[in-house]
């Protein structure tokens, strides 16, 4: 009901919530991204500075490949699906969808790492001390 609720709001031309959906799929796994990439020790943080640039950088390639991987899957689905897959990709005749998505799933890594990346840092700092 979101996409419609929006569609009606905003009068715009089309349903959105796929738009909403891809948005989601990059902000929800940055964080759990993140905290990975940090009790893996894939990045040193003993150095905090240039490590959390890393962090950042990597944490949305890891959101974008998962994106561009899934807008593969759709593509797939369609190759295979034939006729009956122009209702299964919801397009809703954008050519531009599968960039659409991915944009958006970057848009979401992005702002969820500036908007919980300090509070994550901190829980992470208390549980790494914790820790040793």
């Amino acid at each position: 009901p979101l996409g419609f609720w929006m569609q009606d709001w905003f009068e715009f031309s089309r349903n959105h919530y796929d738009r909403i959906g891809h948005l989601a799929q990059g902000f929800i796994p940055a964080i759990l991204a993140r905290e990975i990439l940090w009790r893996k020790q894939v990045i040193n943080l003993v150095n905090i500075s240039p490590g959390k640039y890393w962090l950042f950088f990597l944490t949305t390639c890891f959101c974008l490949a998962f994106s561009a991987f899934y807008e593969l899957l759709e593509w797939w689905t369609a190759v295979i699906g034939g006729d009956g897959s122009v209702e299964f990709l919801g397009t809703q005749g954008d050519v531009w969808d599968a960039q659409w998505d991915m944009m958006l799933a970057l848009i979401g890594a992005i702002l969820a790492q500036l908007l919980l990346g300090k509070v994550h840092d901190r829980q992470m700092v208390k549980v790494t001390e914790f820790s040793h």
